[in-house]
């Protein structure tokens, strides 16, 4: 039976938050992982999903949000790699426009 729930009873219905909380936090200390907070998790897997190429509408559908302002400026964070692709690319295309302007610059008038 599909509650709408992601953490649920085995007959469906939701369990305490409070439960999944102390869960997860147990589960994370007995793995050696650093605390976290699922709603941090929630934050994630945003950025996750964004850096994975999703557009920010569906991303704002997927997390319910009313206002895909909430969804970019509070639930997502521009990722190493998304920050190194972008710089990477601007400078090639202002090195591209550097050639090309010495390449004008050099050839003599007709």
């Amino acid at each position: 039976m599909d509650s709408g729930y992601v953490f649920t009873r085995k007959d469906g219905e939701p369990i305490h938050p409070r439960y999944a909380t102390t869960r997860s936090r147990i589960l994370a200390n007995r793995a050696g992982l650093p605390p976290v907070r699922l709603h941090d998790l929630r934050h994630g897997a945003a950025s996750l999903t964004c850096e994975a190429g999703a557009d920010l509408k569906t991303l704002q559908d997927l997390l319910g949000h009313s206002s895909i302002v909430v969804t970019a400026d509070t639930y997502t964070s521009v990722l190493p790699d998304s920050q190194r692709r972008c710089a990477d690319a601007t400078a090639t295309l202002v090195l591209a426009a550097a050639r090309h302007t010495r390449i004008d610059t050099h050839v003599a008038p007709s």
